[in-house]
């Protein structure tokens, strides 16, 4: 069934994050501390693997050459824009809000939670691949693996930020659902070149979400999430301009 995937990585992301909640209250100040630097750790080291399995390749002869690099910033800076512009990032934390004042729960964390998680479980390049692959071949493997990820790192997100990131199905559903129900629209576009750059800027962007967890610097992430999608549309402009 077209869709299973998600429903099942959106289970995994609930059930994890009630668990998780259970142990926020009897886990100490400092162990919650240590336990969410060593995640936002982890968040940086994926994204840059991703990163730079994006953008460096060997050639037949042994040589590392780069790729990928001009698409990235473009991708980067005009998905930026564009998130601005729609302020993505202000309404995932009016939402996180709304979700907070309507159950009454989760104390300061609860926006930080639902919007690093929603970050998190969407920017990733299983989100993309996994749901194209179940809506064009019904093949919901990619998200059954992505859903064992997010639902451990929702356990320790939510022992950490409180049940805000059970929250973060809700996008999880929409936004995986959406390209799952219009893989078959977008087909003839998604060339092995088009999904490795998506999958570089969502590297990027991981990493940035990491760096944003450490307090190192804050990076409006989700003002960037439309860069994902600028190596499709770059791609079909080129093909309708026969460039």
């Amino acid at each position: 069934m077209i869709g299973v995937g998600t429903i099942v990585n959106v289970t995994a992301i609930i059930a994890g994050a009630v668990a998780g909640s259970f142990a926020r209250n009897g886990l100490p100040e400092r162990f919650k501390n240590t336990v969410m630097q060593a995640v936002s750790l982890s968040v940086v080291m994926i994204g840059i693997s991703g990163t730079l399995e994006g953008i460096f390749h060997v050639t037949g002869d042994g040589v590392v050459k780069s790729q990928n690099i001009m698409i990235m910033i473009l991708s980067l800076v005009i998905g930026g824009l564009a998130g601005e512009a729609l302020k993505i990032e202000q309404r995932l934390d009016r939402l996180g809000e709304w979700f907070q004042k309507k159950i009454a729960a989760g104390g300061g964390s609860f926006a930080q939670g639902f919007v690093t998680a929603t970050l998190v479980y969407c920017v990733g390049a299983m989100a993309i691949v996994g749901s194209l692959e179940d809506g064009l071949t019904e093949n919901p493997g990619t998200l059954f693996a992505k859903s064992i990820l997010d639902g451990v790192t929702a356990v320790i997100f939510s022992a950490t930020l409180g049940i805000g990131v059970a929250f973060s199905a809700l996008p999880v559903l929409i936004y995986q659902g959406s390209i799952t129900l219009l893989a078959g629209l977008i087909k003839p576009w998604l060339t092995d070149a088009v999904i490795t750059q998506m999958s570089l800027v969502g590297s990027v962007l991981i990493m940035g979400i990491g760096l944003s967890m450490l307090d190192i610097k804050k990076i409006k992430v989700g003002n960037m999430l439309p860069a994902i999608f600028v190596p499709l549309v770059y791609y079909v402009i080129r093909l309708l301009l026969n460039l």
